[in-house]
């Protein structure tokens, strides 16, 4: 894979794109679970059906009209900075850990493909911003291709034949990155599920738990660090692919209304609240020379909510979503290997600590321009 896949974000790497509804849906994504007829699943594959269900995979791509823009790899050649990107970016689940599979990546990141992991395929496509249906409609047109050169498993009764009985069917699953700083503040995260979120929906935390220890000192013991959620379908048995995508789009709308709504009442109640969240985590930024992953998560939580809250000027929702991929520890372990850093003498020979000192120094460059 060329190392373009591996850099920092370009300015056409999707994550760095507007979206609708940016200030409460970060990002959505849409996946297809699909197996190769005539093949067993990837948990009892041998090394030679691995090998060429990822032969077939691979040639699949060539096919594509816009197939120069593809690059594939093995898992088994990434060194173990280069897998945690893939994890980092939702390339490969952060639970993988078989080197069997195979991955294909489109030069923005935005389609990719994993071959071999719990399925032979599972093709992705993300979006920023709420937009499930152009999500939806580009990994169904990459299927579409897809199925002029492979045959997929499938029956009239069970549809598409998946490695768990949740994913059989249409094999669609779909999911919603939300940004909740004032339900999460109001503490109504607990009514925002139960009214907003059938039990077909999995309602998680996108980056751990906050607490005691988060930046805020609002956020409550089980709400998540930074107020960053994820909604993802539990199963793909339920109804056809077009109401699977309408139900996901009005839970969608339905916590969108819900977090703005929360923020208004945030805003007449609890406006010193939100200028304390968004000034310590700018200053906290600021003045640090070294900054962990936890503290970096819920520092960019705090900046954009008091930019979409309107405490703080200087920056926007685009460059606060580029960071949340930026200052992960995959994508630092990478640029520390390839790039040219000065750092302080007593650090030198610290690996832990110079990547903590360039997320700092990523942080204060991004907040350069902020005004309060």
């Amino acid at each position: 894979m060329k190392k373009k896949s591996q850099q920092n974000a370009s300015p056409d790497s999707w994550y760095a794109l507007e979206g609708k509804n940016q200030d409460v849906v970060l990002s959505t994504r849409a996946s297809l679970v699909r197996n190769l007829a005539n093949f067993p699943f990837p948990s009892i594959l041998d090394e030679n059906e691995s090998e060429r269900i990822q032969s077939i995979a691979f040639d699949a791509f060539t096919f594509l009209p816009d197939a120069q823009d593809f690059h594939t790899i093995s898992v088994d050649k990434l060194d173990e900075t280069g897998l945690r990107i893939m994890k980092e970016r939702g390339v490969l689940l952060p639970q993988y850990e078989g080197k069997k599979a195979g991955i294909i990546l489109r030069n923005d990141g935005k389609i990719s493909c994993s071959v071999n992991t719990y399925d032979h395929l599972l093709l992705s496509s993300f979006n920023s911003g709420s937009a499930i249906d152009e999500a939806a409609k580009s990994v169904y047109d990459l299927d579409h291709e897809l199925q002029g050169h492979v045959q997929f498993a499938a029956s009239y009764d069970f549809g598409y034949l998946s490695s768990s009985i949740l994913t059989s069917g249409t094999g669609l699953l779909l999911g919603a990155k939300f940004h909740l700083p004032a339900i999460s503040m109001l503490d109504k995260l607990s009514e925002t599920i139960r009214n907003d979120c059938s039990s077909a929906y999995n309602f998680t935390a996108c980056y751990g738990a906050g607490g005691g220890d988060s930046v805020s000192g609002v956020a409550g013991s089980g709400t998540s660090l930074g107020a960053y959620y994820l909604v993802t379908t539990l199963t793909c048995a339920g109804g056809n692919e077009l109401e699977q995508i309408s139900s996901m789009k009005e839970i969608i709308d339905k916590i969108i209304k819900d977090e703005r709504l929360a923020r208004k009442e945030c805003k007449s109640l609890h406006l010193t609240k939100i200028k304390n969240y968004a000034s310590r985590a700018v200053a906290l930024a600021r003045s640090s020379y070294f900054v962990s992953l936890r503290e970096s998560i819920d520092i960019i939580g705090g900046v954009k909510f008091g930019y979409d809250m309107g405490v703080i000027s200087g920056i926007d929702d685009q460059v606060l979503h580029c960071l949340l991929y930026r200052v992960q520890e995959g994508h630092l372990e990478y640029l520390l290997a390839n790039g040219n850093f000065k750092f302080e003498k007593d650090i030198l020979d610290n690996k832990d600590l110079k990547i903590r000192r360039l997320r700092s120094l990523i942080l204060q460059e991004a907040f350069e321009k902020i005004s309060q």
